[in-house]
């Protein structure tokens, strides 16, 4: 995981799912081609990246000795392997099955190149977040098996305690540069795409006053044809990323890469950041703590939660097996153990989760922040919104425009593209 995240026909019902061995190889899989499939109707190919293949191989030999089908494990650069599913799989040559952030669910859907997956009972015994995010138009499409999000890391050395708005981080950590300013220099620390800005690590800010980027349904699902960005929550805002700006709390030259190298110097009270950096602070030998994202708005501060998921294939031709090998073999705690140990991220199953959070406190606080959080949405019409969104934040951060002008102007762009 880099510095910046963001830079994750129905099937047979559960009745099928159940049948047994013997039923299940007489189906048949998609055709033979260059990316791993085959049209033996006793394997199933998966598309995965490296880090996750030595943990799925035990559960994929388990399953073969148990039904006899073999799961195929093709080891694919995931830097560009949606585009290459959403090519592959009307051919017939993609996969039975793939690894995929959530967030690609809705051009998945949208090109027709994933199936449903009946979870059934199962689905209680999931994250309610996580199933949220893996469903699209009612329709539950994968099985969750890890969530990620942002939190506050605070150097305790700097700041003993913990605090609940974000005005009290930001006095403490003024505080700290003010006591030792040849050490600490920087109140608050998130890394900025200096071209881009960084609206995934803002979200949690944005959300405390109120604003959003799409109106969210009963469900949890996004609604496309409602644009959230531009309403009078999100002008206020704006007002505060550009007096951050003015403030110095955000910085457009602080990149990703010398916000972590700061915080793992001792040069700042508080980092704003996931998981994925935690392994190189705690190399640094940095004292932190791992706190809930502060109010800056007066509302709570909700991040925006990734799930990694497996989804099947529209054009698996062996949906039944492929679908028992989801649910029945990687939708468990050993599994979903398995995936945690090489990637880090907390289970998505919720016995998973509790086996791990009661081990690692680490993780405990990084999940129990993203099951308050928000899945990041998963429909196309997402693409249209992250250059001007970020965008508007990064003029107002560098302190030119009129809050509300600037924003404005953002949520029409995004609209316009819509349309």
């Amino acid at each position: 995981m880099k510095v910046t995240r963001r830079a994750m026909s129905g099937v047979a019902a559960i009745a099928m799912v159940a049948v047994s061995a013997a039923a299940l190889t007489a189906c048949s899989t998609s055709s033979s081609g260059d990316n791993g499939s085959s049209d033996s109707s006793k394997t199933l190919t998966i598309w995965l990246d490296q880090q996750r293949a030595p943990a799925v191989k035990p559960i994929a030999d388990q399953f073969q000795k148990d039904t006899g089908i073999t799961v195929k494990l093709v080891v694919k650069d995931f830097a560009n392997v949606d585009q290459d599913f959403i090519s592959q799989v009307p051919t017939g040559k993609g996969p039975d099955m793939i690894v995929s952030p959530h967030d690609k669910l809705g051009s998945y859907v949208q090109n027709g190149v994933v199936a449903p997956i009946q979870l059934g009972d199962k689905a209680k015994d999931f994250a309610k977040v996580a199933v949220q995010a893996v469903t699209y138009d009612g329709n539950v499409y994968g099985l969750p098996y890890s969530i990620e999000n942002v939190a506050l890391l605070r150097n305790t050395a700097l700041v003993p305690d913990a605090s609940s708005t974000f005005d009290e981080v930001i006095s403490k950590g003024q505080a700290a540069v003010a006591a030792t300013p040849d050490t600490v220099k920087y109140p608050f620390l998130l890394g900025l795409d200096p071209k881009q800005g960084d609206p995934y690590h803002l979200y949690p800010l944005q959300t405390s006053y109120g604003s959003s980027v799409f109106a969210q349904n009963a469900d949890g699902s996004y609604d496309a044809s409602k644009l959230t960005l531009g309403d009078e929550a999100g002008q206020k805002f704006a007002a505060a990323v550009k007096q951050w700006g003015a403030e110095g709390i955000l910085n457009a030259n602080i990149t990703g890469d010398i916000a972590l190298d700061a915080f793992n110097k001792g040069e700042s009270a508080y980092y704003l950041t996931g998981p994925w950096n935690v392994p190189a602070i705690k190399k640094a030998g940095v004292k932190y703590a791992i706190d809930p994202l502060p109010s800056a708005g007066g509302e709570e501060a909700k991040p925006f939660l990734g799930v990694n998921a497996f989804f099947i294939s529209s054009k698996s031709k062996n949906k039944v097996a492929a679908t028992k090998f989801l649910v029945d073999y990687l939708g468990t705690d050993k599994a979903q153990q398995a995936l945690f140990d090489v990637g880090g991220r907390p289970p998505a199953l919720i016995s998973a989760y509790d086996a791990v959070t009661a081990k690692d406190p680490d993780v405990k606080s990084f999940g129990d922040i993203g099951l308050t959080g928000v899945p990041m949405p998963a429909i196309p019409q997402m693409a249209a919104v992250w250059a001007d969104w970020g965008g508007a934040e990064l003029q107002l951060i560098k302190g030119d425009g009129d809050p509300t002008t600037v924003w404005d102007t953002a949520a029409s762009n995004v609209q316009a593209k819509i349309k």
